[in-house]
């Protein structure tokens, strides 16, 4: 595949030959041009010869890329990109529907499933017409009761067919959608929406003397509707109908309760057929949170009622008179320890006892919650409440009816649950009679596939139905490869972007051999990629720079890693080859164990009474393979308990003992790799500030005090200062209906965002405008003299990002860029010397001279007297680190367990640690 002159973004006319059926490493440092070649270059171009074969009307319903500016690219496979970038956010979306393996267990499931009454759990059996007969017959004297033939059940279209049908069948009434219908006077379908057809088949009031009737109705209902009818009854007496599915091929024997035939979307929690109707298929629901509202370690007099802490006098006393009696009632008086009480009794005190007329503490709540007139009240109700599992289908997400259906004694969502490991072993020991093995045998096959390949990369840890939305961006990119190798394609181009992140290195020879897989399939493989691993096992290797921005975007070395690391000339070469070394020469550090905060017994998630020590004033790594614990013990148990100590807002703590040591901690950090804005709009200027303070320098000249211009003058958010055409955009979009959507330059500012009187103020010559195009290491000379604006940009320079320009749409930058934004913004505010800095592997995206700089910034925080804890499974960051905490030895229920901690020496002799080894 050749490429001449290339020069999207900071390219420099790059000319490259890259070997096809190969696996292909592109590397160098950040902003060198990586992902300027890769993405921009070589996967835009290979996208937009794909789309630009379809006809001019297939074109008009894709989304197609730019040209990228290059002079020709040919020898260029169809090209696929598996990017860490999200798509959806959609909560709906889980491993298994990313994988396709949900749509085959819901096949798998509808064909061999054996169904069982949600009621009583007896196996599903065919109700005779007899059987149906004799239960309609037992209905009360005088009861209506309709008789209906399903004819179409949610399906698209106008089905004129069907009402021919029908009147073919002498059938005079009809019932679309919930409606009745004389069959002569039905409205138009539309096409485009799901409709449900009922044939009206008989109408009757009960009476001692129809059972001829009952029977020659029931048994033409049940072979019009092929074996289903609906029963529509009104009781004397009443105003409500009643309607009841009633089927000769599944009905539970004991209880009568009848099942429409499995189908694949039976199974389907994005269907109204299959999803569970509490939550509409989400499994769980916005509401009170049980732990956060009773205690039932306590008894009511002792604040078990942890929801009625704070409450006035007279709500409490309102809520008293309710729940006393009803605890009397189970033998409980206000003084008893609610832990005696049993699992049946304490779910009747959350959601309500009918037979006791007890509404529930959820219910109370809820009312409360909707009827306060208390702002106050209104904050404490809202900080109770979070995302808890549906009570009615208990995190399942589908009807009771999709639930009750086992193969294997298990049902679909019990399989979900599983974490990929056990899920893969559970296939393999699955046995199915002669019959069910060769309809599942297709099945099984592409399932066991995609299984066997997650294995393989790292994630079996993770269960099926893991909201996709919930995994970091090398999770969710392994899961999104293992559907690729599932297609079995040949001669496709795959271009991934850092596929080991998140990946211990215990598990990176696993995803190196994938990838071959992929390519000794007869596909080429590029990554981007910093891991060293990695980068020795390609076929090919090219290193970028020299430096970031505008000084890289050439290519310093190529060939095998053995060739780049010859190259004198090669940043890269000069890591592998041992001639740099990753880790900064810094004096020695000690930390004082005794000297520590300390969280005990933490058991969040898979964590096992986990006893962690973070001595006060070090830089501590905390380690383990992919899913051992490491974010449940510091994100969702740690932040929370610290944040919480220390007075502040805090998300829902994880369970813990107790926690010690916070006194010596005055300030809380967290810095994650969420983007810093979601608009075009926010860029780094904006989000640090920096930009507020250059402002005030532009309203400080003379030409500005001389127009009488203020600092809001200089904000392209404002209507006085921004362009009135493209409204500080910079930007115009021009739809092209069967071509791509075009970007033009707008003609009024020229893409400067500003208006001409705003841009008639100048600084050191430089436009308001031209500051937001400078990079940040050109800024920082301009604004040497203006310490406020000095700082910010000095600290954004430390942690390797001098190359990113000063109004860069932040939409544009990585995860690994914008956490280094947070933590330059951070910097740059004075340090109490008694901050506890959080941080989620941020060496993400980050060469080894990147690594080598944030190394330095890390370790000046931690001689301030700051307290430094990354996640981190980069090597050189675990050796740099005074203290190391290391979980395993595995992730998901083999995991969660302490295998050591103490500096890296130690934890480099324990036999037990994956990381040791590596260490």
């Amino acid at each position: 595949m050749r490429i001449r002159g290339a020069r999207v973004h900071n390219l420099r006319g790059v000319d490259l030959d890259l070997p096809r059926d190969r696996l292909t490493v592109i590397t160098g440092v950040s902003g060198s041009g990586k992902s300027s070649l890769a993405f921009d270059t070589l996967y835009a171009e290979g996208q937009r010869q794909y789309i630009e074969s379809l006809s001019a009307y297939a074109r008009q319903f894709l989304d197609q890329l730019q040209r990228p500016d290059v002079d020709w690219v040919d020898g260029l496979e169809p090209t696929l990109c598996i990017d860490q970038k999200r798509g959806t956010n959609n909560p709906r979306s889980t491993v298994a529907t990313v994988t396709e393996i949900y749509d085959y267990l819901r096949l798998m499931y509808a064909r061999i499933g054996v169904p069982h009454c949600y009621n009583c759990g007896t196996a599903i059996l065919q109700q005779s017409a007899d059987t149906i007969v004799e239960s309609l017959s037992q209905l009360p004297e005088s009861t209506k009761l309709m008789l209906l033939a399903p004819m179409i059940r949610g399906r698209r279209g106008k089905h004129d067919e069907v009402f021919q049908e029908i009147r073919k069948a002498g059938f005079v009434r009809v019932r679309v959608d919930g409606e009745l219908y004389p069959l002569d006077d039905v409205p138009p379908l539309a096409a485009r929406r799901n409709h449900t057809i009922e044939a009206v088949v008989d109408r009757i009031v009960v009476r001692e003397d129809l059972q001829d009737r009952f029977d020659d109705s029931v048994r033409l209902a049940l072979r019009i509707g092929e074996g289903l009818l609906v029963s529509v009854t009104q009781a004397p007496g009443e105003s409500q109908w009643q309607e009841q599915l009633i089927s000769s091929a599944y009905a539970c024997p004991d209880c009568g309760i009848s099942y429409a035939e499995l189908e694949p979307r039976t199974f389907s929690f994005n269907s109204p057929y299959g999803a569970c109707p509490k939550c509409d298929g989400m499994g769980v629901l916005d509401g009170f949170d049980p732990a956060r509202i009773i205690d039932f370690k306590r008894s009511p007099d002792d604040g078990a009622l942890l929801a009625y802490q704070d409450a006035t006098k007279a709500v409490v006393r309102k809520m008293r008179a309710v729940v006393e009696p009803y605890l009397q009632s189970l033998g409980f008086e206000w003084s008893t320890p609610l832990k005696k009480m049993k699992a049946a009794a304490r779910m009747q005190l959350l959601h309500g006892d009918e037979a006791e007329s007890f509404a529930g503490l959820m219910s109370l709540l809820d009312q409360e919650w909707q009827s306060t007139r208390s702002d106050k009240r209104a904050e404490q109700l809202e900080l109770l409440q979070a995302s808890v599992i549906c009570p009615q289908c208990h995190g399942g997400r589908l009807r009771a009816e999709a639930l009750s259906v086992t193969v294997g004694d298990t049902n679909i969502a019990q399989l979900t649950a599983m974490p990929i490991s056990d899920s893969t072993a559970w296939f393999e020991s699955l046995e199915l009679s002669a019959a069910d093995a060769v309809i599942a045998k297709p099945i099984r096959e592409e399932v066991r596939k995609r299984l066997r390949f997650l294995n393989l990369v790292g994630v079996g840890y993770l269960s099926l139905d893991r909201s996709a939305d919930t995994l970091s961006g090398g999770e969710l990119q392994r899961v999104r490869l293992a559907t690729s190798i599932g297609s079995g394609l040949v001669g496709v181009c795959y271009v991934l972007d850092e596929p080991s992140i998140g990946l211990h290195q215990r598990d990176n020879d696993r995803l190196i051999g994938a990838l071959r897989d992929l390519q000794q399939q007869g596909n080429t493989v590029l990554v981007v990629e910093h891991d060293e691993a990695m980068m020795r096992s390609a076929d090919w290797l090219i290193d970028m720079g020299p430096g970031a921005g505008q000084h890289g975007g050439r290519i310093i070395s190529q060939g095998t890693p053995e060739q780049v690391a010859a190259d004198p000339e090669s940043v890269t070469g000069g890591y592998l080859s041992g001639r740099l070394s990753g880790v900064p020469d810094l004096p020695p550090h000690e930390v004082d164990p005794k000297h520590a905060l300390v969280i005990k017994g933490a058991s969040t998630h898979n964590l096992k009474s986990v006893t962690a020590r973070f001595p006060i004033g070090g830089l501590i790594g905390v380690t383990g393979v992919s899913g051992s614990g490491k974010s449940s013990l510091i994100n969702d148990t740690l932040y929370p308990a610290v944040a919480a100590q220390l007075g502040l807002q805090a998300p829902h703590c994880g369970p813990y003992q107790s926690l010690e040591g916070t006194q010596w901690i005055d300030k809380l950090i967290r810095i994650d790799q969420a983007p810093i804005g979601r608009s075009p709009r926010s860029c780094p200027a904006t989000y640090t500030g920096a930009l507020d303070e250059i402002r005030k320098v532009y309203a400080a000249t003379r030409e500005a005090k001389q127009r009488g211009f203020t600092s809001s003058r200089f904000s392209f958010n404002a209507a006085a200062g921004q362009c009135p055409q493209c409204k500080g955009h910079g930007q115009e979009k021009i739809e092209m209906n069967f071509l791509s959507d075009l970007y033009v330059t707008c003609s009024i500012c020229g893409g400067k965002r500003y208006n001409q009187a705003t841009l008639q103020v100048r600084f050191k010559g430089q436009t308001i405008a031209d500051i937001l195009d400078m990079t940040i290491d050109e800024a920082s000379a301009l604004f040497t003299n203006i310490p406020k604006v000095d700082r910010v940009l000095q600290s954004l320079r430390d942690v390797g990002l001098g190359y990113l320009h000063l109004g860069q749409p932040s939409t544009t930058l990585s995860g690994g860029e914008a956490q280094r934004i947070k933590l330059g913004s951070e910097l740059a505010k004075t340090s109490t010397g008694s901050t506890l800095y959080l941080l989620d592997e941020p060496t993400t995206g980050l060469h080894f001279e990147d690594v080598h700089r944030l190394l330095q910034v890390l370790h000046r925080l931690a001689a301030a007297g700051n307290t430094v804890i990354v996640i981190e499974h980069n090597l050189d960051v675990a050796r740099a680190c005074d203290w190391l905490i290391d979980l395993g030895p595995e992730g998901g229920a083999a995991g969660g367990e302490l295998i050591g901690q103490g500096p890296p020496q130690t934890i480099r002799d324990l036999p037990a640690s994956h990381t040791g080894k590596f260490l």
